[in-house]
């Protein structure tokens, strides 16, 4: 008998990101033959994108951050995985992580995704709560799914003990290219953000940077793309020359407008937008958080890799590869070239269904013996 196995992908925040690795690896496993399910609560982008994929998609009610609300939310979680009766749940960020280890406590194999630590996006008591989680709740993972080894290193650190599997991201090299259209733009050189407006993202250090980049380089011009909880903070006090451009559903529309990329994270695990970005053949600029240098070719260390929460460094670098034409283009090809050798989706999500065959066939061997259940699971 030859089994499908039944995966239940557990998802909260359901924009950015997230949705786009999600996204993704339901594409490629819907593609692959397997059943597929995501539990999420509604908003986003993620719902609508899934049900063009075909996707079953589950309401699960929940809240971005922990609160008051947790203990029913996970009750509803385990309600749902019962009627789901998958045989794998792969939970992604913080939240969904939270929930969905405390719902299952090990019964199924459960794959566990941070997108980025918790505790490094919080302070004081909430960062010491969130990290006691972590190190407790490793225990009801039967793997730790890290972005970058810069991000399980950051977990190895702070004394998270776990059964880790690095698969670093990546991007779809059709749909992120540079040949296409580009958005509209005026006249000037482009500097593109693309990113959720957040402290995480630090769209903030990166407007106090802008008045010396616009002093440099004449007729310098700043868009902001997506949305976000400091959309009006940021807004106050911008001058003319930055542009906030909203959410978009196709980035690369402005990947390919830009002269440069940048990203001035506090945090990361590997960000999604600087492939992207590179893949479209644009260079960027990134800030040295988890997963940047792993992401950037050698051709771009260190110039395109500054300190986080540093304006003057970001200026400098903005600054310089401005107005450096030359540069730009080589490392706007050196970085496509990368993307194409060592982030294509279709590694990234070749690699975590090999993760969950691992899973599959342990638990299929300890029911059945090994030798019948490596001829059982099919991906």
């Amino acid at each position: 008998m030859r089994i499908t196995p039944h995966i239940l992908h557990v998802a909260q925040p359901v924009e950015g990101g997230v949705a786009r690795v999600v996204t993704d690896l339901v594409a490629a496993q819907l593609a692959a033959g397997l059943r597929v399910t995501v539990a999420c609560p509604r908003g986003g982008t993620l719902t609508d994108a899934l049900r063009t994929l075909g996707c079953t998609v589950r309401r699960w009610e929940a809240t971005r951050s922990p609160g008051y609300r947790l203990p029913a939310e996970v009750r509803q979680l385990a309600r749902l995985c019962g009627d789901v009766r998958p045989d794998l749940v792969h939970a992604h960020s913080a939240k969904a992580g939270l929930a969905a280890r405390l719902a299952v406590r090990g019964a199924l194999p459960t794959v566990f995704q941070p997108h980025a630590w918790s505790f490094e996006a919080a302070e004081g008591l909430v960062a010491r709560v969130a990290l006691d989680w972590e190190r407790f709740g490793a225990r009801w993972a039967a793997r730790v799914l890290c972005v970058s080894e810069a991000e399980r290193l950051t977990g190895v650190r702070a004394g998270i003990t776990a059964p880790w599997r690095v698969v670093p991201n990546g991007v779809d090299t059709h749909r992120f290219r540079p040949e296409g259209d580009s958005a509209r733009s005026g006249a000037g050189p482009l500097v593109v953000c693309v990113g959720r407006l957040c402290r995480q993202k630090g769209q903030d250090v990166l407007l106090a940077a802008w008045p010396e980049v616009v002093r440099q380089v004449a007729g310098a011009r700043l868009v902001l793309v997506g949305d976000g909880p400091d959309a009006d903070r940021l807004r106050a006090g911008a001058p003319a020359s930055v542009e906030f451009a909203g959410t978009t559903t196709d980035t690369a529309l402005w990947y390919r407008a830009a002269d440069v990329v940048v990203l001035p994270s506090r945090w990361e695990g590997m960000a999604l937008a600087p492939l992207e970005a590179m893949a479209c053949a644009r260079p960027v600029v990134v800030t040295d958080v988890d997963g940047a240098g792993e992401s950037l070719p050698p051709g771009h260390l260190p110039s395109c890799l500054v300190p986080p929460d540093d304006p003057a460094a970001l200026a400098r670098a903005l600054t310089a590869l401005l107005l450096d034409e030359p540069l730009r283009a080589a490392l706007g090809a050196q970085g496509r070239a990368h993307v194409l050798a060592g982030h294509d989706l279709r590694h990234a999500t070749d690699a975590v269904s090999d993760v969950y065959r691992e899973l599959l066939d342990l638990v299929t061997a300890q029911v059945v013996g090994p030798d019948e259940g490596r001829k059982c699971i099919t991906t």
